[in-house]
């Protein structure tokens, strides 16, 4: 261990077992905060956790839950919204609890390279395999005008077809491309559709340049090449749009229940069959809604929540927390364990069993979806959620 590491190591602890001076708490926390050697940070921490973790006696569950929800939560925002210098006066508040919670959080919410980390500590120490479920990735069906269809991952790229005078590329980061040539004589378009099973996402760029991102277990439907009066898609699941401005060809976005329609905007739509309620949610722009027994328009940072009795227009929704799937996080905000636990297991293909009582609690945080399972599981552990995989199913046990 050379020098460096060694100051570090040294305030990990001071921090930890309260006698490091002011002077140094600002030390440490200035190289936390540091972005130049994050994984290199973490594999001191767990290095110092793992000298002093029998000699400090843990806190309680109260106390964890108390702190999770500083880290997860209030500390996120403040550690995003305000400057460096700032931050530390923010984690200072902290107990010195706060270092366990911290350990086994800290390289998700800085970005750290958790795979590379996880195989350097495989080769440090031997241990115990246990069950767990990798993230989602990019993989997606393409069923084309005939019927056939294409598995769309890593192994197909290029050119995959032609349909009619589109050209239908696939590329290297799970990305389809339609590119669309002169119709000519062609007035018909052709049909295809795409959709993402349980655990995987994709991304597609329709023929008028429109892009669309697809979560887990959804499907759009379009025609490869728009005409006429409108350009119309159908969808299912959760679907995120940026709208190629077109003032004359109207987008319009069908769920099961409801017609979304568009000029040129950014906005998201959740339509899971599980779920209570379709989400429609505008980033930018400006939307149109229609349904049996509803109609009316969004502005941007709205949400129209629409279920099987009625309409209610939030007018002012955290828009990054329903984007956040888009954009690689779980992001959770007072959200109960059902709620928390379909997400989960539509993107680690899972299926979730209660053991006892379903928790009633409400659940606020924030979580890279590039973590296995068991991260996010031992996540929600420090909150009292107990949990264990067996097979393809996440037993919850209160």
């Amino acid at each position: 261990m050379n020098q460096s590491e060694e100051r570090f190591v040294y305030l990990f602890n001071s921090y930890f077992k309260k006698t490091a001076t002011q002077q140094e708490t600002n030390e440490l926390f200035k190289l936390i905060a540091s972005s130049a050697n994050d994984e290199h940070l973490t594999v001191l921490m767990e290095k110092a956790w793992d000298e002093i973790q029998f000699t400090v006696p843990l806190f309680s569950a109260n106390k964890s839950y108390e702190m999770l929800n500083h880290i997860l939560h209030d500390g996120k925002q403040e550690l995003e919204a305000i400057p460096s210098q700032t931050r530390i006066f923010y984690w200072k508040k902290y107990t010195a609890a706060a270092a366990i919670v911290l350990v086994g959080s800290f390289c998700l919410y800085f970005g750290f390279k958790q795979k590379n980390l996880k195989q350097r500590f495989a080769v440090q120490k031997e241990t115990k395999i246990l069950p767990d479920a990798l993230p989602g990735t990019n993989k997606a069906v393409l069923t084309l005008a005939d019927g056939s269809t294409v598995a769309l991952d890593s192994a197909h790229i290029g050119v995959l077809s032609k349909q009619g005078k589109s050209v239908v590329n696939n590329t290297s980061n799970g990305k389809l491309i339609y590119t669309a040539g002169n119709t000519g004589e062609e007035t018909i378009p052709q049909i295809n559709t795409l959709a993402t099973p349980r655990g995987g996402q994709y991304q597609i760029v329709l023929p008028d340049g429109s892009k669309v991102w697809l979560n887990a277990t959804s499907s759009i439907k379009y025609p490869t090449f728009f005409n006429g009066k409108d350009r119309r898609v159908e969808i299912t699941g959760e679907v995120y749009f940026e709208v190629a401005k077109n003032a004359a060809m109207p987008f319009i976005v069908k769920t099961s229940n409801t017609e979304i329609e568009v000029l040129g905007t950014h906005f998201n739509v959740m339509a899971y069959d599980d779920e209570n309620a379709t989400k429609t949610t505008l980033q930018e722009g400006a939307v149109k809604i229609r349904s049996a027994n509803w109609s009316g328009t969004l502005k941007p940072g709205q949400q129209a929540i629409q279920s099987k009795q009625n309409v209610n227009i939030i007018k002012e929704v955290d828009v990054d927390q329903e984007l956040a799937w888009k954009n690689g996080l779980f992001q959770f905000a007072d959200d109960d364990i059902q709620s928390i636990m379909r997400k989960v297991c539509r993107w680690y293909d899972l299926s979730v069993v209660y053991e006892g009582d379903i928790p009633v609690k409400q659940y606020s945080g924030r979580i890279s979806r590039g973590v296995k399972v068991s991260e996010l599981l031992n996540m929600l552990k420090y909150t009292g959620v107990n949990s264990e995989i067996k097979g393809k199913s996440i037993y919850l046990i209160n």
